[in-house]
């Protein structure tokens, strides 16, 4: 079995900036997020810290882009984080996935990425 290609990247959470509704971080509304991990952005947004700036890099990261990758708080990450797929994880492209590593001097994913990767193994694809 290969192993996930997010494992190996943690591009996306170097490049983009993650915004979410203040809810996901009070556990009385079945937030999840760890609030002191979040800085407020808007009225009615947070954003994970580190992520609002030229350089993006979320806290949460514990990764060297392209060499191994792994979210702190996967289990209690943001629902947005959950929302870009890795290209084609589910048999299509994803533009943010491609952007991220492109602009991490990484190369895009193929289907031949996916190889050897159990269905257990991908991130579910979120109920919207």
């Amino acid at each position: 079995m290969s192993s996930h290609p997010c494992l190996s990247c943690g591009a996306c959470c170097a490049f983009f900036r993650v915004s979410f509704h203040w809810s996901e971080t009070d556990p009385a509304l079945g937030g999840r997020v760890p609030f002191e991990l979040t800085e407020p952005l808007r009225a009615h947004e947070r954003a994970m810290r580190g992520t609002s700036q030229a350089h993006p890099r979320c806290i949460a990261l514990d990764a060297d882009i392209g060499r191994y990758s792994r979210c702190t708080i996967h289990d209690r990450r943001p629902s947005v984080c959950a929302l870009v797929p890795a290209s084609y994880e589910f048999g299509e492209p994803s533009a943010q996935c491609d952007k991220a590593r492109l602009a991490h001097g990484l190369r895009v994913l193929t289907p031949a990425d996916w190889v050897g990767v159990g269905d257990a193994e991908r991130n579910p694809l979120p109920e919207v």
